[in-house]
């Protein structure tokens, strides 16, 4: 597999200018890409924010799992902090 000129970044902003309004043609002659990788690019992008943003939800479920956890926790050990102080 060949290695791409464009790195990520500037993939976007060729996408970007496409969705700002200009002919996807003219864009693709102005940077010196066919129509066909054009078309590519926007696809996988496509599929890339698909699969992203079903992670970040997990993500974000985890996150809130995880501070459950540490705000029982902490509730315990104040508590456990206040039993052990008292004078016996």
């Amino acid at each position: 597999m060949t290695k791409s000129r464009f790195n990520e970044e500037q993939i976007l902003a060729v996408l970007k200018e496409a969705e700002a309004g200009v002919k996807v043609r003219d864009v693709c002659r102005r940077y010196g890409i066919s129509c066909a990788t054009f078309y590519k690019w926007r696809a996988k992008l496509r599929e890339q924010s698909d699969t992203e943003s079903r992670r970040l939800k997990q993500l974000e479920e985890e996150n809130r799992r995880l501070k459950a956890i540490v705000a029982d926790l902490t509730l315990r050990n104040q508590a456990l902090k206040q039993v052990v102080s008292k004078k016996w």
